[in-house]
């Protein structure tokens, strides 16, 4: 127990820097210690292939202890709030059957047009100084949510202060929106009954598989929700790599100068600055031992991303950013791998494509304003703001 690292996630190191703090752990070994006040110790593998071996495992399992809600959310939402993130097992795997065929790279694609829309829209909007996160990386996400689940126009504007209160982590705006987008979700699931566009919602109403099965209401209701949560990945994203970006003119100019390089430095970008840091805890089924560390049953076990994806056994000088970083086997796990793949990833590889290539384009001079603001979230590699003048 002595030699495994330990990280305490409220430290200013890990905070600030948590590649670093991580990578430091990832070389000790590959398991570590993560500490935080008011929760138990849970471990951490900080190694690629391990992080890969151990999302496909199921001796580790997701469950409602998995992911933490705030207290305040009313009874009659909760039955919407279990998503597919929180399911294993055959459970998981018939959901997941029924809805994956809505989320192909070939469906994402099909959206593009109606993306660039959207994203064309909240750049017109843009003053000569702005907040890119504020003002376009944030709202982006819930409007393209709104397009894809064919909210009305005339709700819109509430969903995208509920999309901003989940983005930001905010408690209290979080229990206020749950029943909002339930009671919307609620609406759009029989609207798109009634009259169905295409959206991908009329995808996921009207899809059956071969024995006849079907999503029920609640599970349909439940994935609006899923959207809503889990799609607001790209915010944090976009806003990452733009900051990134511009701290890096050699790798700025080479996109600017190859358009046709956006779908590798997307990759790039996630590996080197997704936001995510570390996935949701799995529990092991019974007592396993990861190396030398003896993990009892009912342990909570993580994946710390921001490690695994700088491992040098597997990526090559992988502090450094380069957009022209080799394509080989091994995929950034910023989506995380295995069963819980993200169903989403394609929608939000498209979204972030979109939104970064047109923001380059429209503004050649995009220059970063002072030092950008950080969020302190152990979990989240995120900013609290990113100003810019364009």
């Amino acid at each position: 127990m002595s030699s495994v690292p330990e990280i305490d996630l409220t430290s200013a190191d890990v905070l600030g820097d948590p590649f670093a703090a991580y990578g430091r752990a990832r070389e000790r070994g590959p398991v570590a210690r993560l500490l935080a006040p008011g929760l138990g110790p849970m471990w951490a593998v900080t190694r690629y292939e391990d992080a890969r071996a151990l999302l496909s495992d199921p001796a580790f399992e997701l469950n409602s202890g998995s992911f933490l809600r705030p207290p305040g959310i009313p009874e009659h939402c909760l039955a919407y709030l279990r998503t597919m993130s929180e399911m294993d097992g055959p459970e998981h795997t018939r959901q997941r059957r029924l809805v994956s065929p809505a989320f192909t790279a070939r469906r994402a694609k099909d959206f593009h047009a109606r993306i660039a829309q959207i994203v064309n829209r909240l750049l017109d909007g843009l003053q000569d100084e702005a907040d890119l996160l504020r003002d376009f990386a944030r709202p982006l996400p819930m409007e393209v949510i709104c397009e894809l689940v064919g909210i009305a126009e005339a709700d819109r504007p509430a969903w995208r202060e509920h999309g901003a209160a989940v983005a930001m982590g905010d408690r209290e705006g979080f229990v206020r929106a749950v029943p909002a987008i339930v009671a919307g979700a609620e609406a759009a699931v029989a609207r798109s009954r009634a009259e169905p566009g295409d959206d991908l919602l009329a995808d996921v109403v009207g899809v059956r598989d071969s024995d006849g099965d079907r999503l029920s209401e609640t599970e349909l209701v439940t994935l609006v929700w899923h959207l809503v949560l889990a799609g607001q990945t790209p915010a944090n994203l976009i806003a990452n790599a733009v900051e990134a970006l511009l701290a890096h003119p050699d790798q700025l100019a080479a996109l600017r100068a190859d358009p046709g390089l956006m779908p590798r430095a997307v990759e790039e970008l996630m590996r080197w600055c997704g936001p995510t840091l570390l996935v949701a805890p799995r529990y092991a089924q019974e007592d396993i031992e990861l190396h030398d560390v003896l993990v009892h049953k009912g342990e909570p076990v993580t994946v710390a991303v921001a490690a695994a994806n700088r491992d040098p056994r597997v990526f090559a000088d992988p502090d450094r950013l380069d957009l022209h970083r080799a394509q080989g086997t091994a995929g950034n796990l910023g989506f995380g791998h295995g069963p819980h793949f993200c169903l989403g990833a394609a929608l939000a590889r498209v979204q972030t494509e979109v939104a970064i290539s047109a923001l380059l384009s429209r503004f050649p001079a995009l220059a970063a304003v002072g030092e950008p603001r950080r969020a302190p979230d152990p979990g989240t590699w995120r900013l609290g703001a990113l100003p810019v003048t364009l």
